[in-house]
C-alpha cells in the first residue's frame, strides 16, 4: 500500500508526462498581415468565446526575461541573429497550454513558416481546428501601421514593407497547405473594427445558435402537432356525442 507521499510523486511525474494530446484542446491558429487587426480581434475572442490568447513572441520574450538557461539561450540567438529553433518556440507553447487549465486556445502569430507547422504536428502530435486568417491589403495595414501611436521602431516605411515580405513568402504558403484542407476562415479585415468582429462571431458563434435554432424550430413544431391533434381528438369526441355536428377540424 502506497504512501500519501509515494501517490502525490506518482501524480506529479503523470503531470509531467501529460501532453497536448492527452488535453485534447481546441487550438485556433491566427494568422494576418502585421496591421491586420488579428490582436484587437483576438481580444474580442477571448472575451466573448472562453478562449485563451498566446503570441510565440511574449512567450519567447518572456522567457528571456526570466533569466533561465532555456531564455538565454534565446537571447543569445536573437543577438547573433539566428533563428530560434522551431522546437524550442512550441514546446514554450505546449507549456503555456498545459499549465492554463483551458482547453481553447488562440495562437497568434504562428506558426509562420512551413517548417513551423510540420514542427508543431510532429511535436505535440496535435493540429489545429482551423485557422482564422485576417486578410488585409498592404496599404490598409500600412496606413493603420504608420498611424498608431505605439512607438513602435520597426513601424517605418522600410521595415514595414519588409515584414510585409515576411509575410507574403513564409506565411502564406502555411495558409494555402490548411486551405487546401478546408481549415482556413478567411475574414475580410480591411473593414471597421466592429464589422470585422460580426463575421469573426460568426466563426464561433453560429454552432450554438445554430443548435437552440433547432431546438426552438423543432419545439414550435411539436408544439403545433400537438395542437392540431388536440383538434382532431375534439373533433372525433364532438362527432360521437353529437353524429349531427358538422364542424371540420384541420
Amino acid at each position: 500500500m502506497g504512501s500519501v507521499v509515494d501517490d502525490g510523486k506518482k501524480e506529479a511525474l503523470q503531470e509531467a508526462h501529460r501532453s497536448l494530446a492527452d488535453l485534447n484542446p481546441t487550438v485556433v491558429f491566427v494568422l494576418g498581415g502585421p496591421g491586420s487587426g488579428k490582436g484587437t480581434q483576438c481580444a474580442n475572442i477571448v472575451e466573448h468565446f472562453g478562449f485563451t490568447h498566446l503570441s510565440a513572441g511574449d512567450l519567447l520574450r518572456a522567457e528571456i526575461k526570466s533569466g533561465s538557461e532555456n531564455g538565454t539561450m534565446i537571447s543569445d540567438m536573437i543577438k547573433e541573429g539566428k533563428i530560434v529553433p522551431s522546437e524550442v518556440t512550441i514546446k514554450l507553447l505546449e507549456r503555456a497550454m498545459l499549465e492554463n487549465g483551458n482547453d481553447k486556445f488562440l495562437i497568434d502569430g504562428f506558426p509562420r513558416n512551413e517548417e513551423n507547422r510540420a514542427a508543431f504536428e510532429d511535436v505535440t502530435k496535435i493540429g489545429p481546428s482551423f485557422v482564422l486568417y485576417f486578410d488585409c491589403s498592404e496599404e490598409e495595414m500600412e496606413r493603420r501601421l504608420l498611424s498608431r501611436n505605439q512607438g513602435r521602431e520597426d513601424d517605418n516605411i522600410e521595415t514595414i514593407r519588409k515584414r510585409f515580405k515576411v509575410f507574403q513568402e513564409s506565411s502564406l504558403p502555411v495558409i494555402e497547405y490548411y486551405n487546401s484542407k478546408g481549415k482556413v476562415r478567411k475574414i475580410d479585415a480591411g473593414r471597421p473594427i466592429e464589422e470585422v468582429y460580426e463575421s469573426v462571431k460568426a466563426i464561433f458563434a453560429p454552432k450554438d445558435e445554430k443548435v437552440n435554432g433547432h431546438r426552438h424550430t423543432l419545439m414550435e413544431c411539436l408544439i403545433l402537432f400537438w395542437m392540431k391533434w388536440c383538434r382532431v381528438i375534439a373533433a372525433i369526441v364532438t362527432k360521437i356525442s353529437d353524429p349531427m355536428s358538422i364542424e371540420v377540424y384541420s
